[in-house]
């Protein structure tokens, strides 16, 4: 038994971390190994929405079987098993410690391994089909006998090895899910098909299965949880010290800042510049709901700056350089304006994390952003990063959980360097006025019409294209707007989003009758892929 009595602050320093230590290696969780899949952060966010924690990590990276681990994912691959270079893991050593759940590519790995037989398919097995549950188990409570379940593979286990017992078949499919115990006792199953894609109806209801029934968690990470959770740690990470933090007014940095105050008060020291290319009102708005949730923040009035740097410049990647540059250098000029800061603050969230520690490493870049990301170096600060195993959807619950205003948890994406790549070509004060006057309109009609919350992301591209219009009896030489509006979970993929036409008249009207200078309204029907979300 831990003696609670303490000799001096030291001590009592020391007492505290070790429970800090102790109650992270005890916290619960569940970890992916990454083979490279597509779907490995749906895999995640299954997990996550069964109020289990996870992780993903690399395949390859060794793990840590801490006394909180309750299980092992193995995800999808782009690769066969039959590859010469193909990921491999020693899935029997991970089994005498913990319970194992191979997902396509992992059951196939784990089928290999034992010895089965895995081969190419005939044919390329890919999308809707009926899985039939060959054996009841306790990874089938609650699912229906013929539930349909997504399949992406181009590799069949043709044959499992020795003592293993196939659970499930489809129609073209031998071996769907399979089970075996391990020497040490612990579970190990495998889905041929993909339970955490949305097409999988029952998908989520089995990893629930395996992750309670068969693991053992107890579902407790919830949002409250994490707030409590993080704050401590947030304490404990920054003690005395005082926190400087860039703010944009967007859902991460604004959680992010919140959790941060939550744990130190006025010590935390917020930046909000206004780059002269945010939507209509935003500064004042934001500054004032950052009043009312109780944030330190100062508003930076910078637009004439960022109009002089952005003069003459019409080439995209130019305006985004120039925008997060500039930027940097503001922030950097009123950061020392505050004595004794030691850390930064930024809003970091899980998937630029996974991205970050790929099993591929970085993607190839395809537009850059407008970030933080390079302000540690520059400033020599510590990084305090309290969102950063946290998807968007989650934090935007612990949002909710912190009582910051739904207005602001859940405002539409909204691009770093701002309306600048939504200006195509150069941008001018008299371009961005014409633009935020439009976007403002679309906007509002969007929330009018009982829209906004069902896109993904809207908003007003003002094309470097004038043409001739009527207005009464006279002729006009304006300029034209392009209407944006996508469905999406996560913005990696996205389809136009079919407004109503009845709607898309009323809001051409709208803008062409009040913003003097635009004469004709167009609607972008163009998905991504091939098309991105936003212009430039």
């Amino acid at each position: 038994m831990v003696s609670t009595h303490c000799e001096n602050l030291e001590d009592a320093r020391v007492l505290i971390a070790a429970f800090y230590y102790l109650r992270t290696l005890m916290t619960e969780k569940i970890l992916i190994l990454d083979f490279g899949s597509q779907y490995t952060q749906l895999i995640a966010r299954a997990v996550r929405e069964a109020n289990v924690y996870c992780e993903i990590v690399p395949f390859n990276k060794p793990i840590s079987f801490s006394p909180g681990l309750k299980g092992i994912i193995l995800s999808g691959s782009p690769f066969s098993v039959n590859d010469a270079n193909a990921p491999v893991v020693d899935v029997d050593a991970i089994s005498r410690q913990l319970p194992v759940l191979g997902v396509c590519y992992g059951a196939q790995l784990t089928a290999s391994i034992y010895g089965g037989k895995v081969e190419r398919s005939e044919k390329r097995e890919y999308g809707r089909a009926q899985f039939k549950v060959k054996k009841s188990d306790t990874l089938w409570d609650g699912i229906a006998d013929n539930s349909q379940v997504w399949m992406s593979h181009g590799d069949t286990i043709l044959q499992l090895p020795e003592g293993f017992e196939v659970l499930g078949v489809t129609d073209s499919i031998p071996v769907a899910a399979f089970k075996k115990s391990s020497t040490a006792g612990n579970l190990i199953y495998g889905l041929q098909f993909h339970p955490e894609v949305y097409h999988s109806a029952e998908g989520k209801k089995i990893i629930a299965n395996f992750l309670v029934k068969i693991c053992g968690c107890r579902q407790s990470w919830t949002p409250a949880h994490f707030v409590s959770d993080t704050v401590s740690a947030l304490k404990k990470q920054i003690g005395e010290r005082k926190v400087i933090m860039a703010l944009s007014g967007g859902v991460d940095s604004t959680v992010a800042a919140t959790l941060i105050h939550r744990a130190i008060g006025d010590r935390l020291f917020g930046i909000f510049v206004d780059n002269g290319v945010l939507r209509k009102n935003e500064f004042e708005q934001v500054l004032e709901t950052y009043g009312k949730i109780g944030l330190n923040v100062k508003g930076v009035d910078a637009k004439e700056h960022f109009y002089t740097k952005l003069a003459g410049k019409t080439n995209p990647e130019e305006k985004r350089k120039i925008i997060g540059k500039t930027f940097i250098e503001i922030f950097d000029e009123e950061s020392h304006k505050i004595e004794g800061v030691g850390l930064l603050g930024q809003g970091t969230i899980y998937p630029d994390v996974i991205e970050s520690v790929s099993v591929h490493g970085p993607s190839v870049t395809i537009k850059s952003h407008h970030n933080v990301g390079g302000l540690p170096e520059k400033m020599n600060l510590e990084l305090v990063e309290p969102l950063r195993y946290l998807f968007k959807d989650e934090v935007r619950k612990v949002g909710l959980e912190l009582g910051i205003p739904k207005d602001m948890l859940f405002r539409h994406p909204f691009p770093g360097p701002g309306l600048a790549i939504r200006i195509l070509g150069e941008i001018t004060e008299e371009k961005v006025k014409l633009l935020q006057e439009a976007d403002a309109l679309y906007v509002k009609a969007l929330k009018d019409f009982d829209l906004y919350d069902k896109v993904w992301q809207a908003g007003a591209i003002l094309l470097p294209v004038k043409s001739v219009g009527v207005m009464g009896d006279e002729r006009t030489y304006e300029y034209t707007v392009a209407l944006r509006a996508v469905t999406s979970v996560d913005g990696m993929t996205a389809d136009w989003a079919h407004l109503p036409y009845e709607f898309l008249a009323h809001i051409s009207n709208e803008i062409i009758n009040n913003v003097r200078g635009i004469n004709r309204v167009v609607y972008d029907i163009s998905s991504k892929p091939p098309a991105t979300i936003e212009w430039e």
